[in-house]
């Protein structure tokens, strides 16, 4: 029998006690400025492109022409920029399609991919450089001081050019902020090759070069690793990054009228693209109060956890498999 007082629904208290917690329909209202923001932050990502690329080709020639390592090793980390910005580009134009019945999940996995071949690159051609940066160090050659720096100067300005393009689009993009975070990167290695080259005509010039490109190359070791284990984690369907189970469970079923939850799964179809799939335990309640609990959920996950995409299962106490992960405590 329904009570005479109705209470607030739990998405309501919810709501009022956690402020953060926001009702889902209007997560879904457009904003007037989103196409227009859409669009030019587009334009900047092709002009980043643009520039970085052409850093990699002055670079290239650059440490060429003047025997400077510490040029091609930026040049090999404004490659692994190109690809990065290629990758959050291409993300977002192939994440607009929508899905289909050959791709579920639509394409966003193919960015995974990219990632990881981009990783494995940088690391190969870094070992190839850091094999001839000992070289040089032990058999130091001079290089053409004026040179290097034109160009090195030429690929800083430009970097600082690309990370102003990007600056007021990388807080709520998580993977414009992964491209963002390679350009300051970057910027600060070509940092590192002005200062070589400001020094390259001084006693210990010669030696100055290959200790640069190797500061560079630790720089692009750290950074392709990061990426080669985040990517690699996503390809095994891990728990993504930040999001603690337990607390997502302890979340639910004390904000809203839910038993119990369990079989609780989390992973990543693409970078950012967070898919769950949970049981939840209700009490004996009217179809339609479920019904309201379920969607007050997902809007739960989606504002609170970033999880747009969730399979919520409703069931009165009948799964036999009532561990966190859909385990009995004692095979865990």
């Amino acid at each position: 029998m329904a009570s005479p007082h109705p209470t607030p629904t739990p998405h309501e208290q919810t709501t009022q006690e956690h402020p953060h917690v926001q009702d889902s329909d209007h997560a879904c209202h457009s904003h007037p400025g989103h196409d227009h923001s859409a669009h030019q932050l587009d334009r900047n990502l092709v002009l980043s492109i643009l520039l970085n690329s052409g850093i990699v080709v002055a670079e290239f020639v650059g440490g060429v022409l003047s025997g400077s390592l510490a040029l091609l090793s930026d040049a090999l980390h404004n490659l692994s920029d190109v690809a990065a910005l290629f990758i959050a580009f291409f993300a977002r134009r192939l994440g607009r399609r929508p899905p289909s019945l050959r791709h579920t999940y639509g394409l966003r996995r193919l960015e995974v991919f990219a990632a990881l071949l981009n990783s494995a690159v940088l690391l190969v051609v870094s070992t190839i450089i850091t094999r001839e940066a000992l070289i040089r160090l032990a058999h130091p050659q001079a290089v053409k001081g004026t040179l290097m720096f034109t160009v090195a100067l030429i690929g800083l300005l430009a970097n600082l050019a690309s990370v102003f393009l990007l600056k007021s689009h990388a807080h709520g993009d998580l993977n414009i902020r992964g491209a963002f975070l390679h350009l300051v990167q970057d910027t600060l290695s070509s940092v590192v090759v002005v200062l070589a080259a400001l020094f390259s005509d001084w006693r210990y010039g010669p030696w100055i070069d290959p200790l640069a490109s190797l500061l560079v190359i630790l720089v692009i070791i750290h950074s392709g690793w990061i990426l080669l284990r985040e990517t690699f984690h996503i390809l095994m369907e891990g728990t993504p990054e930040g999001l603690d189970l337990e607390e997502l469970k302890r979340g639910i079923e004390q904000h809203f009228s839910v038993r119990d939850v369990h079989h609780l799964h989390a992973w990543e179809a693409g970078s950012g693209q967070r898919l769950l799939t949970a049981h939840l335990v209700f009490e004996d309640q009217p179809l339609a109060a479920v019904e309201q609990t379920l969607e007050d959920v997902h809007g739960y996950l989606k504002d609170s956890w970033s999880i747009a995409h969730a399979t919520l299962e409703p069931e009165i106490d009948r799964c036999p498999e009532k561990g966190l992960l859909g385990r009995h405590a004692d095979h865990l």
